[in-house]
């Protein structure tokens, strides 16, 4: 099993920046990849932005140049630096971790609300 624990969120003005955290515990090692997703009510979760163990990245196109995903080994901690910010980034985030071992299988926090507004 692993556990996530998401924190950074909040209320920031168009332009502005966060930094989200996912803390991860557990099985640890089994985890061959940590991302983050969003959701807006009523839309389907869209992945945002992932970072495999061996540091290979990935972004979706909507984020790309202003969202920057990093993880800190030693903390167990994968990082989503956002900047730029727009209304349109508007969502819940949520944190995801992918295990392969003993079978593939997903991972995920409670979410945290991220909302960018003047």
């Amino acid at each position: 099993q692993v556990q996530l624990v998401e924190s950074g969120g909040g209320l920031v003005q168009p332009g502005g920046s966060l930094r989200l955290s996912c803390a991860a515990s557990g099985n640890i090692f089994s985890i061959y990849s940590m991302g983050w997703y969003r959701q807006v009510s009523g839309k389907q979760r869209e992945l945002v932005a992932v970072i495999t163990s061996g540091g290979n990245t990935r972004y979706a196109d909507s984020v790309k140049g202003r969202f920057t995903i990093s993880r800190d080994n030693a903390k167990d901690t994968v990082y989503l630096q956002m900047d730029s910010l727009k209304p349109e980034d508007t969502a819940v985030y949520y944190c995801n971790a992918f295990s392969v071992t003993p079978s593939p299988k997903d991972y995920w926090g409670r979410g945290t609300q991220v909302t960018v507004s003047s």
